[in-house]
């Protein structure tokens, strides 16, 4: 007894040197749990998503614009990461957060609301109302894009799956899932169905606030507990490591993280596993030394310029209507928008 039990306590500290050693290979907790997220797949169930769909009758091979299997489990179940449904707010008075925090900013109807990337990274959606319009706000952490549209009547959640490492949206009211960078029906009913886009500004809430002194913000008191105020993924924002794999990259030209700014607008077409239609990208250190660039998009030119106070791309029409765009990093555009 006593020598299995000190071949037991043995086998059991070897097992820790060794989740260890990979914990300090990985460069601390955070890190490593990003770099084994896929593992937990076989903790949940991961054929929820599609399974809803054939509840429906709804056939998600025949029901396709991309190859299936390409949609990725991510580690989280269906509504594993939670949507923020009954979003609370602060004012620039009782936030907790620091002017240095990155946000989303958002404006419809002339009411201004900002939402922390300190939340966002743990909850990826927010179901809101803004200016009288029901709006969703999403963010992929691992893609760093934005999107945020007109929801109508639903909400969106997060459904679990990649693709092509990115978020991917369902939405409540008939379960389609939606590729979060093309703002488009990927799977189910609504399969090719575009969002309705609204611009988005990613900037410091220091720098929001200059310019919407009034904007509300959104509350830590989301009903979950979560520590907004770290950082979940590590290292990962700035080094070269993307953890699910994604095509085109010999079609990228600079650091997998650097930060670029695109705009897209999906024509007719329904080709198989790609985008088709009009997309540009502007990486934010060139436009930063240049200024401004003008460029042919969707048959008419368009302006980017860079925005010192707000520290980021701007893309608008020639008369200076805010054209909807997405922040991403660099490793995102050709393998959505590549060939």
């Amino acid at each position: 007894m006593q020598t299995s039990y000190k071949i037991a306590l043995g086998a059991l500290s070897g097992a820790v040197l060794i989740a260890s050693g990979l914990v300090v290979q990985a460069g601390g907790w955070d890190n490593f749990k990003l770099r084994y997220a896929f593992l937990s797949q076989y903790l949940h169930d991961q054929d929820r998503e599609l399974e809803d769909l054939r509840q429906k009758a709804v056939n998600p091979e025949e029901n396709t614009r991309i190859e299936l299997a390409e949609l990725l489990n991510g580690g989280p179940p269906k509504d594993g990461i939670p949507s923020i449904d009954n979003p609370q707010f602060d004012t620039a008075d009782t936030t907790p957060f620091e002017s240095d925090e990155k946000v989303i900013g958002v404006v419809v109807n002339g009411e201004a609301v900002a939402y922390p990337f300190g939340i966002m990274n743990w909850h990826e959606i927010v179901n809101d109302n803004i200016g009288g319009v029901n709006i969703s706000v999403s963010y992929c952490p691992l893609c760093d894009t934005i999107v945020a549209f007109e929801r109508g009547a639903t909400t969106y959640g997060v459904s679990g799956k990649l693709y092509q490492s990115c978020l991917v949206m369902y939405d409540r009211a008939d379960d389609t899932l939606y590729s979060q960078p093309w703002a488009l029906g990927i799977v189910g009913p609504n399969v090719n169905r575009s969002l309705d886009k609204i611009p988005t500004t990613k900037t410091t809430l220091g720098a929001w606030l200059a310019q919407h002194p009034d904007s509300k913000i959104l509350s830590t008191d989301t009903g979950h507990r979560r520590n907004y105020q770290a950082y979940p993924y590590g290292a990962y924002y700035t080094n070269t490591q993307i953890i699910f794999p994604v095509r085109h990259q010999d079609q990228r030209e600079h650091h997998p993280k650097a930060i670029i700014t695109y705009v897209w607008q999906p024509d007719q077409a329904t080709p198989h596993n790609r985008f088709s239609g009009a997309s540009h990208q502007f990486v934010h250190d060139q436009l930063k030394q240049a200024g401004e660039k003008l460029v042919r998009f969707n048959q008419r030119q368009i302006r980017a310029r860079w925005d010192a106070q707000l520290d980021t791309v701007v893309v608008e029409e020639m008369d200076g209507e805010p054209i909807p765009n997405s922040t991403a990093f660099a490793f995102v555009f050709p393998a959505f928008f590549g060939e």
